[in-house]
């Protein structure tokens, strides 16, 4: 679908109609027009474009209130299609999603560092175009192309600011795939794009206010307040990762010192454990690098799994010092929902607990305390998913207000 298709469908009256019978359906045409205050005409009238469009289809019949039974409408899901990029630090993973959030497709492309920001969008245009090849006939029915990308993005312009773990800046990912692609384009920070994820697919969906905390390479996370993404001043909100927990620790790679980043992130965790490792600690760990592998954070968790004391309790440790952070955020956002996800996340088992006792330990109020913290049930392409969902809350408005 080309970019004027996309504008068409946000026009202001078919804007109210998708977003009734999205949040309403299956809903008739009778109720739309009476809770719209539109004239049943126009309802009439849209409805029909938005059913040739294939947008919108037609369910069951409803009950009869005394005269026929009316004809129920509902999002036809499968009508369209969204490209989901997650453009992580070390890969970019590309997904093709109905409108639903099921994933029709999946590629995944690899990054070599060091990288240009040339090369880079030769990867992100390479890995998209790998995903659609398979699917030519469902090609004009894209509605655009949603890039969860690490790092300070600038929402407006689609630009990476600054994407520290691949050492690039100002980025013109909007403007380059709208040039190959002809789509829509949106592009947003991955944490806050995780979040978005979360109202639309995940456990955010009925949350007042919720905080997605995205915790791999890197650690970021979303705030959304009713359903609404929150960016601040500068595009930065969210940016825990680099709330400073040791003026004297170690180096991140934003430059400063004792980030939370350097701690809880999986290479920060794999760091620890080889510390430790180095100090005399005994654990499986050590078996594994003396045949030559390196460790890794995932490496530390099935370790963990396996009953190794060291790598257990090493990952409560990290649990408590994240817990520490979300305490930082609890006591600034005040959220009724955190949702923890990430490749850290699925060390759940050993980290969530201290999480939840060390904001029962440090909030400051009895309701604080018992803020709720829960793991992502999204999966691994989760980020890819809230990069689906930018395009999303574009065309609709969950249980919100309309866009004009």
């Amino acid at each position: 679908m080309q970019t004027g298709s996309f504008q068409w469908m946000k026009s202001l009256n078919k804007s109210i109609i998708l977003n009734k019978i999205l949040n309403n359906g299956p809903i008739s045409r009778a109720q739309i027009a009476k809770e719209t205050n539109l004239t049943p005409p126009t309802v009439g009238s849209i409805v029909k474009e938005l059913m040739e469009q294939e947008i919108v289809e037609e369910s069951a019949q409803g009950t009869s209130q005394g005269g026929r039974k009316p004809t129920m409408l509902v999002i036809n899901h499968r009508g369209f299609y969204v490209v989901g990029v997650d453009a992580g630090p070390k890969e970019i993973e590309c997904i093709l999603t109905d409108l639903s959030g099921k994933t029709i497709s999946h590629f995944i492309s690899g990054i070599t560092l060091p990288i240009s920001k040339e090369e880079f969008l030769e990867t992100l245009n390479r890995c998209i175009h790998h995903l659609l090849e398979p699917h030519q006939k469902l090609k004009e029915k894209v509605i655009g192309i949603g890039v969860a990308m690490h790092g300070v993005v600038d929402v407006a312009t689609g630009t990476a600011l600054f994407a520290p773990n691949l050492h690039l800046r100002d980025v013109p990912i909007k403007a380059a795939l709208e040039k190959e692609f002809n789509y829509a384009v949106k592009v947003e920070n991955d944490a806050r794009a995780l979040a978005l994820g979360e109202v639309w697919f995940g456990q955010g969906k009925e949350s007042e206010s919720m905080i997605a905390v995205n915790i791999g390479n890197g650690v970021g996370a979303g705030i959304a307040i009713k359903g609404k993404l929150y960016h601040g001043n500068a595009d930065i909100a969210g940016e825990i990762g680099h709330m400073t927990i040791d003026l004297h620790g170690k180096q991140c790679e934003c430059g400063n010192k004792g980030c939370l980043q350097t701690v809880v992130s999986g290479p920060g965790i794999a760091e620890r454990a080889i510390e430790g490792l180095d100090n005399g600690e005994k654990s499986k760990l050590q078996i594994i690098r003396d045949q030559g592998e390196t460790v890794t954070g995932a490496m530390v968790h099935h370790v963990a799994q396996g009953g190794d004391t060291f790598a257990q309790q090493l990952l409560e440790e990290i649990g408590e010092y994240i817990g520490v952070g979300l305490t930082n955020l609890i006591h600034v956002i005040n959220p009724s929902k955190i949702i923890i996800g990430g490749g850290v996340s699925k060390a759940g088992d050993f980290i969530l607990e201290p999480i939840q006792n060390t904001i029962k330990q440090r909030a400051i109020t009895e309701q604080a305390k018992q803020t709720k913290v829960v793991l992502s049930n999204l999966g691994d392409q989760a980020t890819a998913l809230g990069a689906v969902s930018l395009l999303l809350a574009e065309l609709f408005e969950r249980n919100g207000e309309i866009k004009v």
